[in-house]
């Protein structure tokens, strides 16, 4: 048995450092619970720029528009870096495995990413967002197969699916694969019909789902309502859904329920069909340019 957290909270808009305080301090609330895991939202380092426009339309880019980008820029994360560092600090102070949603700056390129760091402080890994939803493409990359990873950690094996890539059923499928228990789903998506995705996916999955979503007021950007939940592999919410404030929610996690789920249902084991489903992962980096060999 492990206790598990999902936090419920919003950026300081443009506001790094703030936002980074206010993380570690959420994160010690959690620890202060009994988490062995904590699981923050999609893009709260960084902020989420909901409402923005970035001063583009078809055909047109205004020169506002270049600077309200270059102000978001400069308010993103470098992977590794000082942020990195004083989360790694703060996990190894606290005990506490950590998933995070940063919006991550690399040369001239920013992406939205998921960042893991075990209770040593130690940086695991990290997921890029491999298909940036409607105009967030504007302004963020596309994550390629090589971040995809599922971490093993004391609470269980934990991975992540960010907000709409959650839609992607190939995607679910290569996690699924990897034997992802703990599918981390930090997300903005603040709608109703999130609910019930977050609950097909834990009985499609046959996993725990833990689906942190930010919570902003009306200001610098459009608000976000939150809606953040729990789920066990039989797809009955544990904790929450969470709407219209920060908080932690938390729930005793027993791994057993996950063999005890897939004795019907095991998508990627005794219920696939390999003789006529196939999937292949390019989990390759893809970088643009390749020193000659």
């Amino acid at each position: 048995m492990a206790t598990v957290a999902v936090v419920q909270a919003g950026s300081v808009w443009l506001d790094l450092d703030a936002t980074l305080n206010k993380a570690i301090s959420w994160m010690e609330r959690a620890a202060g619970a009994g988490a062995a895991l904590a699981v923050f939202p999609e893009a709260l380092l960084g902020g989420y720029p909901k409402g923005h426009g970035f001063g583009a339309a078809v055909g047109v880019r205004t020169e506002e528009g270049r600077r309200e980008f270059r102000r978001y820029y400069e308010s993103a994360v470098e992977v590794p870096g000082p942020v990195t560092a004083a989360l790694g600090e703060a996990c190894a102070r606290l005990k506490l495995h950590l998933v995070i949603g940063v919006i991550e700056r690399d040369g001239g390129t920013l992406y939205c990413t998921v960042l893991f760091f075990d209770d040593r402080g130690d940086l695991l890994g990290k997921h890029r967002k491999v298909m940036p939803t409607a105009v967030e493409r504007l302004v963020w990359g596309f994550g390629d197969g090589s971040t995809l990873p599922v971490v093993a950690t004391p609470a269980g094996r934990v991975g992540a699916v960010i907000c709409w890539e959650n839609y992607m059923p190939l995607l679910r499928t290569a996690m699924y694969a990897k034997g992802i228990e703990l599918y981390c789903a930090p997300t903005v998506d603040d709608r109703d019909s999130w609910q019930p995705t977050m609950r097909h996916i834990a009985a499609e999955g046959r996993c725990f789902v833990l689906s942190a979503c930010q919570v902003v007021p009306e200001g610098a950007t459009a608000p976000i309502r939150g809606g953040s939940v729990i789920v066990d592999p039989l797809g009955t919410v544990l904790a929450g859904p969470l709407y219209g404030e920060e908080g932690i929610l938390t729930a005793e996690i027993d791994l057993g329920r996950i063999t005890e789920a897939k004795y019907d249902l095991d998508v990627v084991g005794h219920y696939a069909r390999p003789d006529i489903f196939q999937l292949t992962v390019d989990e390759r980096a893809r970088a643009a340019v390749q020193p000659a060999k």
